[in-house]
Formats: structure tokens, sequence, C-alpha cells
């Protein structure tokens, strides 16, 4: 084996552990729970709201998709096939709406509800733009996240973006993306979430 294959072997099995790492579910967990305890403002129950639109968002889909792989229907999470992510999407889409009502009927801090709302949101752009061209869930994910902690926190989460970054190049290394697949995504996930600063 040459050095330029061993080298293109090695960013290869970075590139897999930094998109395994990152992926939605992953982010989402992470996000939904930190999000959830702004918008309550620190109280306990902030957390378990966090940790319900986790669920909704990033586990049920996560859950769907290892469904389907089960039933032979796609070879691995990423779906690489534009043509069979729809079922996808639509599941996304009634798993968080049906998490933000059970918030809505809960009494959910308002904030919550709000990231949810940018969440069903930024799903709707993702089918809609999936008809027709394939844009990169992951960074829109890793985008959205970031942007909504720089909105409920603070700005200096914007620094996170390296993050975003990191998502965006392991998938074009891979070759599930391409740079402007990937680009369009985290362009899509932060233009959505930004409208969280637009909602009470």
């Amino acid at each position: 084996m040459t050095a330029a294959v061993r080298g293109t072997h090695r960013v290869e099995a970075v590139a897999r552990r930094v998109t395994d790492l990152l992926q939605p579910r992953n982010v989402l967990v992470a996000g939904m729970a930190a999000i959830g305890l702004a918008a309550a403002g620190g109280h306990g129950a902030g957390l378990l709201w966090g940790l319900l639109g986790a669920l909704c968002a990033g586990i049920v889909p996560a859950g769907y998709i290892e469904w389907e792989r089960g039933r032979g229907r796609w070879g691995d999470r990423h779906v690489v096939d534009r043509t069979k992510r729809a079922p996808i999407f639509f599941v996304i889409l009634g798993s968080v709406g049906t998490g933000a009502l059970l918030m809505r009927l809960g009494g959910a801090p308002s904030g919550i509800l709000v990231a949810m709302l940018v969440l069903w949101v930024m799903t709707v752009g993702l089918l809609a733009v999936n008809t027709v061209w394939k844009i990169s869930v992951d960074s829109a994910v890793a985008s959205s996240v970031v942007t909504l902690m720089a909105c409920v926190h603070s700005p200096w989460w914007l620094l996170a973006y390296g993050m975003t970054a990191a998502v965006c190049w392991s998938r074009v290394a891979l070759g599930y993306h391409t740079v402007g697949q990937t680009v369009a995504g985290a362009g899509l996930g932060a233009a959505t979430a930004l409208g969280y600063m637009l909602l009470p």
C-alpha cells in the first residue's frame, strides 16, 4: 500500500468518525436539552422538555431509519439515493409536529416550542429542495442547532460553527455530498434558526 493510499484511508477514517459522532440524532439530543434548559431559565423541567424535543426531532427519525434498514430498504442511515428520502422527511414532520403539540398542551416554555417550530420549518425546506436536488441534512441540523444555541444562550456559540464545518467536510470527504450541497444545507439551517429571534 502506497503512502498516498494510506493517507486517503486515514482521511476517510477521520471523516467517518466525525460524521458518526456529529450525526443529527446526537447533535439534537445535546442541543435540544440545552435549549430546553435555557427556555425554562435553567429550571430542571426545561431539560425534560428539551429531551422530549430531542426524542421527536432526532431519536424517532433515527429509529425509523434503522427500522427501514432492518427491512432492507436502505443500506445505511445516510440514504444516499435522494429519491428515497421523502418518507424520512414526512416522519420527521409528523414526529416534530406531535412533539410541539404535546409541548403546547403541557405548557412548555415558549422558547423550546419556537425551537421545535424552527426544526419543523427547516424540514419543510429540506423536503422541498430534496424534490429536485440532494441537500445535506446533517449540515442543516448542525448549523441550525449552533444558531439556535447562539440565540438562546450567547453569540459566543457561533464559534461552534467549527463543528458545522467539520460535518460539512466529513460529508464531502466520504462522497455523500458535494461542497455545494453541504453549504446549502448549512445555509438553510442557519436561515430558519434565525427565525427564533423573530418569534415571541
